[in-house]
């Protein structure tokens, strides 16, 4: 199967289901994508608008359609030669609603549960409490005082069910516990009744324990609870008696604390305050979100069970491809992937793995790349001045009140200390399990077993934080690749010599375990450690970099993107050929992202703020003018000092990126971003009076006319030129080794901002006008009609009609640079693909337009006749002037075109 021209990104939601995707399929056809990629549309938790919260794996969501308007959706992709790429989630699984079956069986049966191995949960912690059941953090406040507030209640519903309830939040009765209920009515009926209740609730007193995992036991368990279940049922529905005494017994529960509180303690699951997931979790988290679970998708019968119907679609050729979300969660994501690959050899399978600048997707996995932060991280640092890296930076250390020298420290130990946050606060319970297993290796080596359980908690957190990268992929086999021992080692040094008041021998122990190179065999305290070790180091990193320190230290928003390093400032073109001449022979059907729904700006606003490089001098007058100016607005805050300037720094950032930014979309983006940078306030621990004066200063700057005035002058200017990186930088996306994926929308300007700004809805009839009057039009006069977007949206259609029709020169094909030279030849990008595509961009333009343009530089093109789809102009090969070449259109993509023109 051929890789995909081009994939689209339709975010569905229930405002937006199966049907309207289908309604507008014949628009991205006409675009020219391939296929329409899609976000999760599995049976997501009610009222998801992102799908990444699956409750159920057997269904498609109902809130998007359900089945038939699925069938419609497929059916019209088919009419219309498109394919589908759809977007999967096998880390985990939603546990906020009973909807999820598998999870309330487990609430329901503990250990015993048919479901218990499918989830990553550790019924034997440390604390006896929690042994056998399953911490539910979903209290508003401590249990004791929940409880004696009477928000806490027993239920009885007309399907004879036994459930707690606290508010929204309902949660299944352990079968074994409902003799003491149905006892307790039995005495408060009569005759046959009384004997009825008293048969069924001795009956499920006598069911096997839930903390049995005998097969036989389970299957034991399961078949009499449902029939003990269908006798209450016939007794509530026929005899008024039964249910009048049960209801009373219900009602005595409730009004009795201490019978209540008895009743839950002998669940399945322990209810508790939502601080203290932290500390006392005992079920794996996607990263910190208490309501998605961790799944076992590494056990063959849980990837069966949660990819039936993903892997049905696919033998049945309506999905083409797949992009894996989050595979970094997974115990073992290389067998992860080879599973995948097994069942659908011909697949189009993409990961979002995280690549630091530097490291490399294992080469063995089965996979055909990531899904493209890398190459945004590339591709954004080509637009970037490094002559501006100095000011810029310096900016920020008045701003933030450091030594210029010291910047690039300041930002490591932001970074260090947001990990050593993240595993004292949120992550505190894996760390937690972690340390345990570490003390029972420790145990079993007389040279080791002295370090006490501090000596090694503190080894486990240092080195984790120290990590340089999401996680290494030691297998349970024990087996080791050099890059990963290289990074092991790396990151035990940094720790041993940060933490200097450690032994450093029990950094060198920690290697061998990492390693695999401490009792590798598989079961083993070690091996355990070892994987358990590689799933915290992700969220670890995540958490701390891309959700803290990428909102606290911010010299230049642009540089601060998800996969990206910030130290990088900018890449002059040589590297950027290398970089990219190396994904053509790495990982040439990898996915290209610019934006996506998980960026923390645009692609466009981040083209925009990349010009900032160019005039770091302008720039800085302006901060400082607009600090001043903001003043009054300050001290009218309740809270002297706030918002900090950090945060202020990031405001004119984010005022000058996506202006015209109104007042709304400016507060809801600077609240989040003050929560993730965890400096004064946090999701967690939010401080409401300082996010009431960043919101009123927020508002206040952006209601200030004549401050606003002054942005609005100082971003007219960067308007063409950030117009001019887009068109640029999107080219390249479209013509670059790999398959481009255009975010929904983005085929014209688009300033959004993190989620969920960047989910709101698309004008795809305008796009639809839009492109339609384009064809219409000249060079010039597409040109010149940017206010529109039309320019981004020819080059999208143009560049990929040119896929369409000669896949040949994309698909797998050859890169290599062009030769530019002349006294603007550093402004210039310029490429061959397949030897004859080629396609030409400016970079750095105000800084072209102020050196007075290309003057003399030209480009070579290779002998022959070449024809610009953009320009609509013919070429001979050799040596072209660019200010010929970019005359009637920004950008220039060259077709070898000896057979005439199109």
């Amino acid at each position: 199967m051929p890789a995909p021209r081009a994939t689209y990104r339709l975010q569905l939601r229930p405002d937006f289901g199966f049907d309207d995707a289908a309604d507008v399929a014949d628009r991205l056809a006409e675009l020219g994508v391939s296929h329409v990629y899609t976000s999760p549309y599995l049976q997501a938790a009610p009222g998801s608008t992102h799908g990444y919260d699956v409750v159920d794996h057997s269904r498609v969501n109902d809130e998007l359609g359900g089945p038939e308007a699925h069938r419609r959706f497929v059916d019209r992709l088919g009419e219309l030669g498109l394919a589908q790429v759809v977007d999967i989630v096998p880390n985990h699984m939603a546990i906020g609603s009973p909807l999820n079956l598998w999870w309330w069986d487990v609430l329901e049966n503990g250990r015993s549960s048919r479901f218990a191995g499918h989830f990553d949960v550790d019924w034997d912690p440390p604390e006896s409490k929690l042994r056998n059941r399953v911490l539910m953090p979903i209290l508003g406040d401590q249990y004791g005082r929940v409880l004696e507030r009477g928000e806490i209640t027993l239920e009885w519903g007309e399907d004879a069910r036994f459930r707690i309830r606290y508010f929204d939040h309902v949660l299944p009765v352990a079968p074994r516990t409902l003799d003491r209920v149905l006892l307790g009515a039995a005495r408060r009926a009569d005759g046959g009744t009384a004997d009825r209740l008293a048969f069924i609730g001795h009956s499920f007193g006598r069911l096997p324990s839930a903390t049995t995992t005998s097969h036989a036991d389970v299957v034991t368990r399961h078949r009499d609870k449902e029939v003990l279940h269908d006798l209450l049922r016939t007794l509530r529905h026929e005899d008024p008696g039964a249910r009048a005494a049960v209801e009373a017994e219900v009602a005595s529960i409730n009004d009795d604390v201490d019978a209540l509180d008895d009743l839950l303690d002998h669940q399945n699951h322990r209810l508790a305050f939502w601080r203290t997931a932290g500390h006392d979790l005992d079920y794996r988290r996607f990263f910190d979100i208490n309501s998605l679970v961790g799944l076992r998708v590494e056990d063959p019968k849980v990837f069966a069970d949660t990819h039936q119907l993903v892997l049905r679609w696919l033998a049945d050729g309506e999905v083409d491809g797949m992009r894996v979300d989050h595979p970094d969660g997974l115990r073992d994501p290389a067998a992860y992937v080879e599973l995948l690959r097994a069942a659908g050899p011909a697949a189009w399978i993409v990961i979002e793995k995280i690549l630091e600048p530097g490291e490399a997707l294992p080469s063995s996995w089965p996979v055909d790349g990531t899904t493209g932060y890398d190459f945004c991280h590339v591709v954004t640092r080509l637009l970037h001045d490094p002559r501006g890296e100095a000011p810029v930076r310096a900016l920020h250390a008045e701003v933030i009140g450091v030594d210029p020298d010291d910047a690039e420290e300041a930002l490591a130990a932001v970074v260090h200390r947001a990990k050593h946050a993240v595993m004292r606060d949120s992550l505190a319970a894996d760390l937690g399990r972690a340390t345990e297993l570490f003390v029972a290796v420790s145990e079993h080596h007389r040279r080791w077993r002295d370090f006490t359980r501090r000596d090694l908690h503190d080894a486990l957190e240092e080195t984790a934080a120290c990590f340089s990268v999401y996680r290494t992929y030691v297998g349970e086999d024990g087996r080791c690749t050099p890059t990963d021992a290289r990074v092991i080692e790396e990151a035990l040094a940094e720790a041993a010599e940060r933490r200097d008041d450690l032994d450093p021998e029990v950094f060198e122990f920690l290697g061998l375990v990492l390693r695999g190179d401490l009792e590798p065999g598989a079961g083993t305290a070690a091996t355990e450690l070892r994987m358990r070790f590689q799933q915290i180091t992700g969220p670890v990193m995540a958490k701390g970099v891309e959700d803290t320190a990428f909102y606290d230290h911010v010299p230049l928003a642009s540089l601060n993107e998800v996969g990206s390093d910030p130290s990088v400032f900018a890449l002059e073109p040589a590297e950027v050929h290398a970089a990219l001449a190396l994904a053509a022979d790495a990982a040439p059907r990898a996915m290209l992202a610019l934006s996506t729904h998980d960026t923390k700006r645009s692609e466009d606003v981040r083209a925009r703020l990349a010009l900032l490089s160019e005039v770091p001098g302008a720039w800085s007058e302006a901060v400082r003018r607009w600090t001043a100016m903001a003043a009054p607005h300050r001290a009218a805050q309740d809270a002297p000092g706030w918002p900090d300037p950090r945060m202020e720094h990031l405001l004119w950032q984010t005022l000058v990126g996506a202006h015209p930014l109104g007042a709304d979309r400016a507060v809801a983006y600077m609240e989040k971003a003050a929560k993730e940078a965890k400096r004064h306030t946090s999701w967690v621990d939010p401080v409401p009076a300082f996010d009431d004066a960043l919101a009123a200063f927020v508002r206040a700057v952006c209601e200030d006319e004549e401050l606003t005035a002054d942005l609005a002058a100082f971003v007219e200017p960067l308007v063409p030129a950030g117009r001019l990186n887009a068109l640029a930088q999107k080219l390249v996306q479209l013509t670059a080794p790999g398959v481009p994926d255009i975010y929904q929308g983005t085929e014209l300007w688009d300033l959004s901002l993190v989620d969920p700004d960047n989910r709101r809805p698309v004008d795809h009839d305008l796009r639809r006008r839009l492109l339609s009057r384009a064809r219409e039009l000249t060079p010039e006069q597409r040109r010149d009609a940017d206010d529109e977007g039309t320019p981004k949206l020819w080059v999208v259609h143009r560049a990929l009609a040119l896929r369409a029709e000669r896949p040949e020169w994309f698909d797998g094909a050859s890169y290599a640079p062009l030769a530019v030279g002349g006294a603007a030849a550093g402004h210039a990008f310029a490429y061959l693909r397949g030897g004859h595509a080629a396609a030409v961009v400016p970079r750095l333009p105000l800084g072209l337009e102020a050196a007075g343009g290309w003057q003399d530089t030209t480009v070579e093109l290779p002998e022959g006749s070449w024809w610009d789809e953009l320009g609509e102009r013919r070429w001979d090969g050799g040596s072209i002037r660019l200010a010929d070449l970019l005359e009637r259109f920004p950008v220039a993509l060259l077709r070898d075109d000896r057979g005439g023109t199109p």
